[in-house]
């Protein structure tokens, strides 16, 4: 009968507070505290090795190519401000260098180049068909750094101009001639022919002008560069000096340097 009331009974499970356990890893914190002021001074060191040696090279550079002592004194005075960097980071003090502001020079004042220009004379033509020019006539005709007498222009500095001339002329069946002369001692004094101009025109008698008008005017013009050494003399002679036309704003010569 005590088997016929006999219940079922829970299962009991036992734990070992003795067993042995294997512990999870567990995970690690780095600190950063003490590894950060080493590695800035180690990197800053660093720099500073750098620039020392940069500062180095660039002076044996300069002792190599002859600089001068204030170059070197430069030099020095970037390595100390350099070194300033050093106070700043591992102590409180710090070394101030004040640099003096260089001056620059101004570049030098542009000269003035020689330049003459001048115009018709009522003389015109004088001794050997050397056309006569007007060299102060106010604006209109002037000369600067160059001599002007009897119809030639006398250079003053040595340098390359741009030399022209242009006349008005009348042509009636004859040559006319247009030249612009240079005196030199490199040869020894010979006259020399710069440039020239021959015209020659010949019109019908039928078709020639009673009387002269701009219709039948002619002129020629002639312009170059020429190096002019100083006492150098430039002039203009024409044949025929009939034909060559009165006026101031007809006739002109100049020369200016380039």
């Amino acid at each position: 009968m005590a088997e016929g009331h006999a219940g079922q009974y829970p299962q009991v499970f036992v734990v070992d507070s003795q067993a042995s356990y294997t512990p999870l890893p567990s995970r690690r914190h780095f600190r950063w505290g003490g590894i950060g002021p080493r590695a800035l001074q180690l990197l800053v060191g660093l720099a500073l090795v750098g620039i020392v040696m940069e500062v180095g090279f660039i002076v044996h550079l300069y002792n190599r190519t002859g600089v001068s002592e204030g170059a070197l004194i430069n030099a020095q005075s970037f390595i100390q401000r350099s070194g300033s960097a050093q106070g700043l980071t591992g102590s409180e003090e710090t070394n101030e260098i004040l640099v003096k502001p260089t001056r620059r020079k101004l570049p030098p004042e542009i000269q003035r180049k020689p330049s003459a220009h001048l115009i018709g004379s009522s003389l015109l033509v004088g001794e050997d068909s050397v056309v006569q020019w007007e060299s102060d006539k106010g604006l209109s005709a002037f000369t600067d750094q160059m001599d002007y007498k009897d119809g030639r222009l006398v250079a003053q500095r040595k340098g390359h101009y741009y030399v022209y001339s242009k006349v008005h002329f009348v042509e009636d069946c004859f040559l006319f001639k247009h030249k612009v002369m240079r005196i030199t001692e490199g040869y020894k004094n010979k006259p020399l022919v710069l440039m020239k101009a021959n015209r020659f025109h010949c019109p019908s008698q039928d078709s020639r002008p009673k009387k002269i008008s701009h219709q039948n005017l002619l002129n020629s013009y002639l312009g170059g560069v020429f190096r002019l050494l100083p006492g150098d003399i430039i002039y203009v002679t024409v044949d025929n000096r009939t034909l060559l036309r009165l006026g101031a704003e007809d006739n002109f010569m100049g020369a200016f340097m380039i």
